[in-house]
């Protein structure tokens, strides 16, 4: 006897069938589905946690050290630091002018508590980028050398800073040069939005222990410079209407809940960003349908990648296996309609057999 589906499902069945099969549309579903998988919102929140908590004194640590590096060339400090608040135009230039002052004593101790807090954010972008790689606890970096990681990531924002810096006065001084500034500031845009992608590129491959390729990095990398661009776009915007026709009072709380706001957006776009190198590489594509809110289903190859991967990625030690089977293959919606199917009619064979035995019987 055939199992009989109703028309709901069977149009669920119909829509999960279209995308499976149609990659414009599995690809994102996939998308979301493996966010959802690894949490993404929260991976987010703690990068924004940290980020929030940890940018001002990473800005009051570079503030102070390029005080102290080019003392004789403040020009050239200000240039830099003009290019830091380029970056994050939430935040105006409130804090430009705060450096760490006082004894040599107090700022080397405010130095390491401003570095303490900066690299909380890095530990977070290391910790997304290893989960949603499926990398299993052992494998990850000890304290110390996730630390070291973390130094190490801060140095290269700061070498980023430098180079966009050196775009900004390399297009000041092309635009002196010249009469057409429409020219040069594609040039400087997309120079800009170049040394933006090699950074992507570094953080997507050495954030994690996952050997990750230049090419697997890649589409997160171009996504995450349009997502940057936007977003640079829509801080200055915001800027520009909200804070600066704000009071003194109600410009503070517009700039701490809009950097806030931005921080956030930012930190989503970098977990999104990372998911979909993982999915296009890991081939974690299509997803079934309904696999998020039910065990009714029959998992395609990218649920089963996915959900071992998820397993395998809480291994705490070296000499632990973890290993990963499904009921029917994962077919089970397939499998458990098929168990049905043969008990009843295992169940009306024996009704049968009593029914000609009681026949006989009369």
């Amino acid at each position: 006897m055939p199992r009989v589906e109703d028309g709901g499902s069977s149009g669920i069945a119909r829509v999960d069938d279209f995308q499976r099969r149609h990659r414009f549309l599995g690809l994102p579903i996939a998308l979301i589905y493996k966010y959802v998988d690894d949490q993404g919102a929260y991976l987010a929140a703690l990068i924004t946690y940290y980020g929030f908590i940890s940018l001002f004194p990473l800005l009051l640590l570079l503030s102070s050290v390029l005080g102290f590096v080019l003392e004789n060339n403040p020009e050239l400090q200000a240039r830099i630091m003009e290019s830091a608040f380029r970056q994050i135009p939430v935040i105006g230039d409130q804090v430009q002018r705060a450096q760490l002052r006082g004894s040599g004593i107090a700022v080397v101790i405010g130095a390491v508590g401003a570095l303490y807090g900066a690299v909380g954010v890095a530990q977070a972008m290391q910790n997304a980028l290893n989960a949603a790689w499926y990398v299993p606890r052992n494998s990850r970096p000890n304290p110390v050398l996730a630390r070291a990681r973390s130094l190490t990531l801060l140095g290269l924002v700061a070498l980023f800073l430098l180079v966009t810096t050196f775009l900004s006065q390399w297009d000041a001084a092309l635009r002196a040069l010249t009469d057409n500034e429409q020219a040069v500031g594609y040039w400087t845009t997309f120079a800009s939005m170049a040394v933006t992608w090699v950074l992507f590129q570094v953080i997507s491959r050495f954030g994690t222990t996952y050997r990750v390729t230049i090419r697997q990095a890649l589409p997160g990398s171009i996504l995450g410079v349009l997502v940057w661009q936007g977003l640079q776009t829509a801080g200055t915007g915001f800027v520009a209407r909200v804070i600066a026709g704000s009071s003194d009072t109600n410009g503070v709380f517009a700039v701490v809940l809009g950097l806030l706001a931005w921080i956030y957006l930012a930190s989503v776009s970098f977990v999104v960003c990372t998911e979909l190198n993982v999915v296009l590489a890991l081939k974690l594509y299509p997803r079934a349908l309904l696999t998020p809110m039910t065990d009714d289903v029959d998992l395609t190859e990218g649920d089963r990648a996915a959900y071992a991967g998820l397993a395998r990625a809480q291994r705490l030690k070296g000499f632990q296996k973890v290993q990963v089977s499904f009921e029917y293959d994962g077919q089970f919606r397939t499998g458990r309609a098929a168990r049905e199917q043969a008990e009843r009619e295992e169940a009306q064979a024996r009704a049968e057999t009593e029914r000609r035995a009681e026949q006989a019987r009369r």
